[in-house]
């Protein structure tokens, strides 16, 4: 079984088990996943589009990168987004 992939806003550590570029960990905040380059490679892999985080948790560098959502260490999801209800019109 696959492990769910991150979504946008999620903030995930990339370790050396979600690929071997990784030797050094990075953070990383999800922007996407890069559905079309997923749907084209390796089963069990996945491309993100984020940005890898510094140690104040400020972007440093955009990237697109090739992982194994399995070896991902999930930090923060992201608050799931309830539906608005819509407003009243009416005056009273």
């Amino acid at each position: 079984m696959n492990a769910p992939l991150p979504k946008a806003g999620d903030l995930v550590q990339v370790t050396r088990a979600a690929s071997v570029q990784f030797q050094k960990p990075i953070m990383f905040r999800v922007i996407r996943v890069l559905e079309d380059w997923t749907a084209k490679t390796y089963y069990g892999w996945a491309w993100l589009d984020g940005y890898e985080l510094d140690a104040k948790g400020d972007a440093v560098k955009r990237r697109s990168i090739f992982i194994r959502p399995a070896g991902l260490v999930i930090q923060r999801r992201t608050a799931p987004v309830r539906p608005r209800r819509p407003r009243s019109n009416v005056q009273a």
